[in-house]
């Protein structure tokens, strides 16, 4: 070989290892800025610990969101649970609604399992999941007043490793994710550990807190306390029979007021529209068949961002992305829609959706001077299972920078 070719042989050497050099450098790179990436990120890595597809990486920008499975017992002895879980639910609801992460609002969603009621099916170990973690309200609320009572046998740790494998509880770091089981039996009753099922839930990053309703001594001999101190979660006794204690103001009768002008601010469409409406209105109901107070706070929930029917009213599923006036089926619109244009149900949804935010807008003005009156007015208590579930989520919720 020649000096000439020699030189071109060396030139081609020194070619090949600075590509060399800048590929490893690019990977090297390309391994520190998704490794840097926010920890709810997801890539697929191959055996070697190098991304296999960074272009299809995506940062998870989903809302949070607050996830409450309330796990009651149904048994005889615990009607007053249950009629503290139906005259409570709005009340908290509308103290979730003012929930700040990051200073995002979070979304809510509550699942409903009932145990220990000799109704239910004793090879599942006497439970029922009610209803899977749902952000319709009205159908919660259906589903609360679904519940009766009747015997039975309460087994804690199944009841709880049931509703840990059947719900979808994610893996977004920021959301908060919340068990509430209420009994009056031993927690260690049934052939699933208490433990066992603990381990499952800390393994989902799931906190478990326990009410038991009765004594709260009485509780702790039951092992109902080393049940949630295993999740890291809250024990609290409640006195499951005392009456909710609701207090009125002058600005209840305004309220209600409004809330029969804001249902007619929805517009019912497709096959579940007119169920749906009708739900609502049976809603309301249920809520009167306490007392005036609790309608106005179902009125308050109903005003709030967590009240969504995209499902059925036009309103709300205006605002959703996948929306289209071209997918309606006009059958399905009510009768004085039918016969209307694109642009004349666009613009009848319009002057609905400004009508009720100006009807959302009293209320939750008046809401604001309600509240105000009743921190005047009220004697702190303990209110039973209202105040121990939001002490127990407002105390773990610092823990991942939820304000209130």
């Amino acid at each position: 070989m020649n000096s000439s070719e020699k030189k071109c042989e060396h030139l081609k050497n020194k070619e090949g290892l600075n590509k060399t050099i800048s590929k490893a450098f690019a990977i090297l790179i390309g391994l520190i800025y998704f490794t840097s990436c926010n920890a709810n990120t997801k890539t697929k890595v191959n055996h070697l610990g190098i991304n296999a597809n960074p272009i299809e990486t995506k940062l998870n920008t989903k809302k949070p969101e607050i996830k409450v499975a309330l796990l009651l017992d149904t048994s005889n002895s615990m009607d007053g649970l249950i009629d503290q879980a139906k005259a409570q639910l709005w009340q908290i609801v509308n103290e979730l609604s003012y929930a700040k992460c990051n200073e995002e609002s979070p979304n809510l969603k509550i699942a409903l399992y009932e145990y220990g009621n000799d109704n239910l099916n004793a090879d599942e170990g006497y439970l029922r999941q009610v209803i899977s973690f749902s952000e319709d309200l009205d159908e919660i609320s259906k589903s609360l007043f679904s519940l009766t009572t009747n015997g039975g046998n309460e087994y804690c740790g199944k009841v709880i490793k049931t509703a840990l494998n059947q719900l979808d509880w994610g893996e977004n770091k920021d959301d908060l994710k919340f068990i509430f089981i209420a009994g009056n039996e031993p927690y260690t009753q049934g052939n699933v550990s208490y433990k066992e099922a603990s381990k499952l839930a800390h393994q989902n990053d799931v906190t478990v807190n326990t009410i038991f309703c009765g004594d709260y001594n009485q509780g702790i001999s039951g092992f109902w306390k080393d049940g949630a101190d295993l999740t890291h979660g809250d024990y609290m006794a409640i006195n499951h029979n005392k009456a909710t204690v609701h207090i009125a103001s002058p600005y209840d009768d305004k309220i209600l007021e409004l809330n029969k002008k804001l249902n007619n601010t929805y517009v019912a469409y497709g096959s579940s529209g007119r169920r749906k409406m009708e739900l609502q209105a049976e809603q309301d109901a249920n809520a009167r068949s306490y007392n005036k107070a609790n309608a106005v706070s179902r009125t308050v929930s109903k005003s709030s961002r967590l009240y969504k029917n995209s499902s059925w009213d036009l309103v709300d599923a205006e605002r959703e992305t996948d929306f289209s006036y071209d997918d309606l089926d006009k059958n399905e619109l009510p009768e004085d829609l039918k016969e209307k244009s694109k642009e004349e149900i666009k613009s009848y949804v319009e002057n609905k959706r400004k009508e009720r935010e100006k009807l959302q807008k009293e209320i939750t003005e008046l809401n604001m001077k309600r509240r105000e009156y009743i921190s005047k007015k009220s004697v702190q208590s303990d209110n039973g299972l209202e105040s121990a579930m939001l002490n127990a989520i407002k105390t773990q919720a610092k823990k991942k920078n939820y304000l209130w």
